[in-house]
């Protein structure tokens, strides 16, 4: 999510499209390294409701203002009628200020199988959103993908604690914080390009080291 947190969020506009939009839509999502490689082009893709204690994190914090941005915008898509937890598809947003919309999905879920044949559901996107369904109590829908290609897994491992309890909550990230644990030295080579499939969702943050 590409939204500006520097002013309030004034919606002027928002275009709601279905689940079977999504789902095709994120079969066409590409590589951000590699527009020929489609990671969820034969997964198996559905909307699920899924308990945030279920899931793992692979970040290691969250920001005191993506928190408090995200909680805006829930109430903010309440006012135009839509769950920011329950969107059964994703929508797009044109926002004051902003010169394009900005698309708001569901957040990502992967199973992985690890090395130690533990399955896991790791949160691919959306770290911040579901954080604040485990602050709120909610049971959070999320787009669960099964079936992805064993050589391109997420790029980072999952906490293998799953708990929730352990996550800093920051103002900012220090140097030597190391926010997730890397897969692989080159770990951009298994991220995935949204914005390739749909408007201003994102994109790699930061020091890829770190």
């Amino acid at each position: 999510m590409k939204i500006n947190d520097s002013k309030p969020m004034d919606i002027l506009e928002v275009k709601q499209f279905s689940e079977q939009d999504v789902i095709e839509r994120l079969r066409n999502v590409t590589m951000l390294e590699d527009e020929d490689t489609r990671p969820y082009e034969n997964a198996f893709i559905s909307l699920e409701n899924i308990c945030v204690e279920d899931l793992f994190p692979p970040q290691r914090y969250v920001l005191k203002r993506e928190l408090l941005k995200i909680r805006d915008l829930k109430w903010s898509l309440e006012k135009q009628g839509i769950n920011l937890f329950h969107l059964n598809g994703f929508v797009r947003i044109s926002l004051a200020g902003e010169t394009e919309p900005i698309d708001l999905l569901p957040p990502i879920i992967e199973e992985m199988i690890e090395k130690n044949g533990r399955v896991t559901r790791i949160i691919n996107d959306g770290m911040h959103r579901i954080y604040v369904a485990y602050l709120e109590w909610v049971l959070p829908q999320v787009v669960f993908v099964r079936g992805i290609p064993k050589h391109l897994p997420y790029y980072a491992f999952p906490i293998p604690e799953k708990d929730w309890t352990k996550i800093e909550v920051r103002d900012d990230i220090p140097d030597n914080f190391i926010k997730k644990w890397h897969r692989i030295r080159r770990n951009k080579k298994l991220y995935r390009n949204f914005n390739s499939a749909f408007m201003n969702v994102g994109g790699p943050r930061g020091n890829p080291t770190k």
